[in-house]
């Protein structure tokens, strides 16, 4: 079909009336603010063409650039390009892996300079910023070899233009993450509201844990906190415009997140910036702390098996009843072509094989954290954590991606991360902090 005259009709001309009770501006909005346009595989009709790669001879060495750099996921994207060269003699993936934070702060000088064929990266508004930026490369081809994913999924992955450039593997809901058995030797129960998760805080100090574990050494996970917060006292549509950069950051409504934030940071594990996701993971791990909000890669670091299978979650509380708590995030994570990869061929067919469901079953047998996003890979070997996770996102009315995926690059490195860091080190001036973000929120969005 023709495509509308702008981007905004294009766009609405995507979404549907209803799903499952989610209205068309709540889409919508995901869709122009965040590109959080995930669904659960049952709600949408699955788009695709016949299995097998892109058409034309594809060989030699396609190259990979990774972000998965601990050890399960690494492990877990080593398998996938195992059984993609056993599939397709003639072609060779080398993959280099990059440390996940260095990739992320890097990502632009590595597009800009000489990127691999293929590479990791993340769905939504970081992906159409680079698109827009004529700094990735169209893998429309490729989508017409994929079966089994959702209309949603593929709109996540389209570009400004109505290409698309980005192929989706896995998502992971973020929650907050405790021990089953801890909870159960202390009698603890699972918090509704903001107060009882006040309470529960005040309790678990009492008996010697850290209530929540909290590492921001590397300054993105600190950003899931304000997220979570910003949605429970705002709401979803308000949280997507002030990432898009619509939203005044020192308002009063952003005021009232801090300063919510403030009167929990006495549960928060001390020290958090010297310390990393995986060293508060390990606190969690080893029955010290009593929840962790984070994504649900927590799980890899704890062992497969009995460990694995005593970890649970559960939403962050309500704080508004009038909001309620059915917003939650889950970003989606795959593969994005360069610009002008020496092997297209061999990249196109690499993408069109990442978005498998023979693909991602490996993914997430290797990596329980995760789900996968193809409708047609197979659920029945999922851990009861993929299960819960699976269930999760299918009841949320509204889903989000990440503070660092939904708003400009730019800002969320160079103010945002800064720009919290600061408020754990002193949260008593919210005031100075907020008209700080705000100005350079101007400056950068303005450009």
């Amino acid at each position: 079909m023709s495509r509308p005259a702008t981007q905004d009709e294009y766009l609405a001309s995507l979404v549907p009336d209803s799903v499952r009770g989610v209205s068309r501006r709540t889409l919508l909005r995901g869709a122009l603010g965040a590109g959080t346009l995930l669904a659960a595989p049952s709600l949408l009709s699955a788009c695709g063409g016949d299995s097998g790669g892109p058409s034309g001879a594809a060989t030699g060495t396609v190259t990979l650039g990774s972000n998965q750099s601990d050890a399960v996921p690494k492990a877990a994207i080593q398998s996938v390009m195992d059984a993609f060269q056993k599939a397709n003699s003639g072609l060779t993936v080398k993959i280099n892996t990059i440390d996940h934070n260095s990739f992320q702060e890097n990502i632009n000088n590595y597009l800009q300079g000489s990127p691999d064929d293929v590479f990791m990266w993340f769905a939504g508004y970081r992906m159409r910023f680079f698109a827009s930026r004529d700094l990735a490369g169209d893998v429309t081809e490729a989508w017409k070899n994929i079966q089994g994913m959702t209309d949603a999924l593929k709109k996540s992955s389209t570009g400004e233009d109505g290409k698309q450039y980005f192929v989706p593997s896995t998502y992971y809901p973020w929650a907050l993450f405790y021990r089953k058995s801890v909870f159960a030797k202390h009698g603890y129960e699972v918090p509704k509201t903001i107060d009882e998760l006040t309470a529960l805080g005040a309790q678990m100090k009492k008996d010697g844990l850290v209530p929540i574990a909290f590492g921001d050494k590397d300054g993105w996970p600190a950003m899931g906190t304000f997220d979570q917060l910003n949605l429970r006292v705002n709401g979803y549509d308000y949280h997507v415009s002030l990432m898009a950069g619509e939203e005044a950051w020192n308002s009063d409504k952003v005021k009232k997140v801090f300063d919510t934030w403030a009167g929990l940071l006495p549960l928060h594990q001390p020290d958090s910036l010297g310390r990393t996701w995986q060293e508060a993971a390990q606190t969690l791990q080893q029955g010290k702390a009593g929840v962790y909000l984070l994504g649900s890669f927590v799980a890899q670091q704890f062992q497969q098996g009995a460990e694995q299978d005593d970890l649970d979650f559960f939403t962050f509380p309500e704080i508004d009843p009038a909001i309620g708590s059915d917003a939650i995030e889950a970003p989606i994570d795959g593969y994005m072509m360069s610009k002008r990869p020496k092997n297209e061929a061999g990249a196109l067919k690499l993408l069109s094989y990442v978005g498998s469901a023979d693909a991602q079953n490996i993914v997430v047998k290797a990596d329980p954290s995760v789900i996968a996003t193809n409708e047609n890979a197979d659920q029945s070997g999922y851990t009861a954590l993929q299960k819960k996770s699976v269930e999760f996102v299918k009841s949320a009315t509204s889903i989000a991606q990440f503070m660092d995926r939904d708003t400009r690059p730019d800002f969320a490195s160079t103010v945002m991360i800064p720009a919290i860091q600061q408020f754990i080190k002193n949260p008593k001036d919210i005031d100075g902090l907020v008209n700080s973000i705000e100005k350079q929120k101007q400056s950068i969005f303005s450009s």
